[in-house]
């Protein structure tokens, strides 16, 4: 066991360090992240149009009636969620690359726009006017990963017209917003070029030759081989240290947002729960794998409170439960610890696998709605997985029984753990 310790920390341990600062999964982290707000409030419109109550109730009916209304902040937010997505990844990476993050979050937004060839609706041949309308499809989920290769590209643009110093430098008592504007001239231009060129004189498609490019790897997302190996990663990573969502989550969640998508848009058409589209969005991850945190630690902070003997993880335990409860296991995943600790890491590792596999079933077989709301990830288990279905009861059973499975298999583990503190506190 101290040898596998010893190899994982000293040989696997870098290796996971430098691929967690990778700037472009960063950058991609951070826009994702910073329209989640969106996501979240956005999907909470699909509640209101569609309520988990009677269809006979007369409120029920008005709101249906009034869905279009009603899903118009929906459409607005959560729908064109890869715009907002651009302009926080835009910023984020020239920010690393120690650029004004404002002027490569519009970089990247134009760039991502300019990928997008609109749709002429409207044509008087004799008044001469001439309509054009954004596809609002390619503004979401289905551009996001365009969207992340014209960022990464605007801002390289960005970075290489700075660094060569291709590109208008004002005097010194010119006011340094004024300043940034000029400089942002050449890079502006070469991105219209590019891009436009491409686009529009070239015909290409990215869209469509993205989606074509990503069709299987989305496919296999919504797996439970996936579903599986996701889960085993975010533990993996967080033995060494490093924050599993970091990683993974980064690498994912474009991903997991077209699934999500893919579900709120067949809600939002009146489909019932049970036949949405797609199962392993992300918040199948949070309400049913992950609940209390990474590594589905609330059988750990239930059991540090319930079983454990030794006085380090009674007082572990009564730090570590509540925020437990709402999803923060950094107490305990840093103070048992978890980190480098291969007694906890393996049920830390494993419960997650296996949670997943009882929720994956559990959602082919039809007895939890599939998930479809982005519900707020510091609400306790229960309560977030019954807003993530939409209103489902059943998933606050599942969910319940899920937090049992995660005590059963961290029970034997604990007790081996918390005999080796006993045995130090006695012997100290």
């Amino acid at each position: 066991m101290e040898k596998l310790q010893k190899f994982l920390e000293e040989k696997l341990g870098p290796a996971m360090s430098v691929l967690g600062s990778n700037r472009y999964l960063l950058a991609v982290r951070d826009g994702v992240i910073g329209a989640l707000p969106l996501i979240i409030v956005g999907s909470f419109f699909l509640i209101i149009a569609f309520p988990p109550i009677p269809q006979d109730w007369e409120i029920y009916k008005f709101l249906s009636q009034n869905a279009a209304k009603i899903l118009l902040p929906y459409r607005m937010t959560m729908y064109i969620m890869a715009l907002y997505a651009v302009f926080g990844m835009g910023n984020s990476l020239a920010k690393s690359f120690k650029l004004d993050g404002l002027s490569g979050a519009i970089l990247s937004v134009m760039a991502f726009l300019l990928t997008i060839n609109p749709v002429n609706v409207l044509k008087d041949a004799n008044a001469g006017v001439t309509g054009f309308v954004i596809p609002m499809a390619n503004l979401g989920s289905a551009g996001l990963f365009v969207g992340i290769i014209s960022t990464f590209i605007a801002v390289n643009i960005y970075r290489f017209t700075q660094h060569s110093n291709f590109k208008i430098t004002m005097p010194e008592q010119v006011p340094e917003s004024v300043s940034r504007s000029f400089e942002a001239l050449t890079p502006t231009l070469l991105v219209i070029l590019l891009f436009g060129s491409i686009t529009y004189y070239f015909g290409f498609n990215w869209n469509a030759a993205i989606t074509t490019l990503i069709k299987p790897l989305v496919y296999a997302t919504d797996s439970l081989p996936a579903v599986m190996l996701i889960s085993l990663l975010y533990g993996f990573f967080w033995f060494f240290g490093i924050h599993g969502a970091s990683i993974v989550g980064s690498i994912a969640r474009p991903l997991w947002l077209t699934l999500l998508e893919a579900n709120t848009t067949a809600v939002a058409a009146g489909v019932a729960g049970t036949q949405l589209p797609s199962i392993s969005a992300e918040p199948f991850y949070q309400w049913f794998i992950f609940i209390g945190g990474a590594g589905t630690t609330i059988g750990l902070a239930i059991l540090l409170v319930t079983v454990c003997k030794s006085k380090y993880a009674k007082d572990l335990g009564r730090i570590a439960f509540f925020p437990a409860l709402f999803n923060i296991n950094e107490p305990i995943i840093f103070g048992a610890p978890i980190v480098l600790n291969v007694t906890l890491a393996i049920p830390f590792v494993l419960t997650p696998v296996v949670c997943g596999v009882i929720s994956w079933f559990a959602t082919v077989l039809g007895l939890v709605n599939r998930v479809s709301v982005n519900a707020p990830w510091t609400l306790p288990g229960p309560i977030g997985a019954y807003l993530a279905t939409g209103g489902d009861f059943r998933a606050i059973i599942l969910s319940i029984v899920l937090i049992l499975v995660s005590i059963l298999i961290y029970y034997p583990f604990v007790k081996v753990w918390d005999k080796q503190n006993l045995s130090q506190e006695q012997n100290a």
